[in-house]
């Protein structure tokens, strides 16, 4: 797969590359436990977090796979942002990537499953 790092951003601008880097450092609870399970490798495949793709930030990114994981909060629930989520994710598709969703809570309570599911989409999208 391209690893060519000019094209996993998809023209990112400058400002949406700092604006990733400051939330790398104010990260959720959610996000924490996540990117311990995410990061190293350890699904054997490499992840970033808090990743620029056009004018969007991804909260996990695997290139290799184009997967995108989102961990969503409760603002994710209102209809405002259900709307703009889902124009978000309409755009980040159009580049051929892969989303999975997952709330806040059920990352804090079923992390076992909410693992076990990326694994199953990373194998699917290696077998393809």
């Amino acid at each position: 797969m391209d690893e060519n790092p000019h094209n996993m951003f998809y023209g990112a601008p400058a400002i949406i590359h700092k604006l990733a880097k400051d939330l790398r450092q104010r990260e959720t609870k959610a996000e924490k436990i996540l990117w311990s399970f995410l990061s190293n490798r350890k699904l054997n495949v490499k992840f970033r977090r808090q990743h620029p793709i056009s004018q969007f930030i991804v909260d996990f990114y695997c290139h290799e796979l184009k997967l995108v994981v989102e961990a969503d909060g409760e603002i994710h629930y209102q209809k405002e942002q259900r709307e703009y989520d889902e124009m978000r994710d309409e755009h980040l598709k159009n580049f051929g990537l892969h989303l999975i969703r997952f709330n806040n809570s059920e990352i804090l309570k079923f992390s076992e499953l909410v693992i076990n599911r990326i694994q199953k989409e990373i194998q699917q999208l290696k077998d393809v």
